[in-house]
């Protein structure tokens, strides 16, 4: 190598590598699967350490503003949400999740779009009405668990998930997404999600 070769080498910046992920509370690198907090006060989600997490599944630990994000995943094999009852919610997709929010005091209703999550005004009314059909909404907790509706495309899957899931189902949807109608792509990995959480 010529000594301007070399002194090319040397001064080139060094190859770009893919960022460590970190926790969002202390900066400890972090494995690509790790937990998940939510902030309460703002519904937040942060990725978390196991040193952070442990600290923070105390009661009272942060000062209340943080809850770990569990791992329960359930089908609701006998949920009822019938074809009127989803339309009363005036959702304008066919995949949503709903979850109880601290910060505002009662449940609200989001869906993934191209965007990102959008949130959608939910009739509180209807969403009583689904409770009293379906106990097991009792069950929620609040801020870190959701349920999880899939009625696209002939479905009728209803899930009780950790929120992070809903924002991975999110996130497979940004980044799939093709043209006006999302194309076949998008589909396929959405099929993916569920096949999923199926396993898990």
């Amino acid at each position: 190598m010529s000594s301007i070769a070399r002194l090319r080498a040397l001064a080139a910046p060094p190859p770009t590598q893919e960022a460590a992920e970190r926790c969002d509370l202390c900066g400890e690198e972090i494995p690509p699967v790790h937990r998940h907090l939510v902030d309460v006060r703002n519904g937040e989600l942060l990725c978390a350490c196991q040193g952070c997490r442990l600290l923070m599944d105390r009661p009272g630990a942060g000062g209340g503003h943080y809850r770990v994000v569990g791992e329960r995943r359930r089908r609701l094999a006998d949920f009822t949400l019938d074809d009127d009852a989803w339309g009363s919610f005036d959702i304008p997709v066919e995949i949503a999740f709903f979850v109880r929010s601290t910060a505002v005091g009662h449940v609200i209703a989001r869906y993934a779009s191209p965007m990102g999550a959008v949130e959608s005004a939910l009739d509180l009314s209807a969403w009583e009405a689904l409770e009293r059909d379906n106990p097991v909404l009792a069950e929620l907790e609040p801020d870190v668990e959701a349920l999880l509706v899939d009625r696209a495309r002939g479905a009728r899957e209803y899930w009780l998930v950790p929120i992070d899931d809903c924002y991975r189902l999110v996130a497979v949807l940004r980044s799939t997404w093709r043209g006006l109608a999302g194309g076949p792509e998008v589909w396929d990995a959405i099929a993916r999600f569920f096949d999923d959480l199926e396993e898990r």
